[in-house]
């Protein structure tokens, strides 16, 4: 399957380390932001398969305390 994301796996590793399930955060996602992903487009997205639109990308770094550019870019982006 084709990568459609930079920042799948980083989004999991930032979940992991919040102690966050994937329902919780698709919850965050909604109630904080009114941003409808369900935990199964979660596990896509975490999983690479699914693309993040930029309003979802900022959402995720304030959900998780981190910063896009780490989502995007890993090491060479400050968590």
């Amino acid at each position: 399957m084709k990568a459609n994301n930079l920042c799948g796996k980083r989004v999991k590793l930032a979940r992991i380390d919040k102690e966050m399930k994937q329902v919780e955060l698709s919850a965050a996602l909604s109630v904080d932001h009114d941003i409808e992903i369900s935990q199964k487009a979660l596990s896509r997205l975490e999983l690479g398969i699914r693309p993040v639109k930029d309003i979802e990308l900022v959402a995720l770094a304030k959900i998780l305390g981190v910063k896009t550019t780490w989502l995007l870019f890993g090491d060479k982006g400050e968590k």
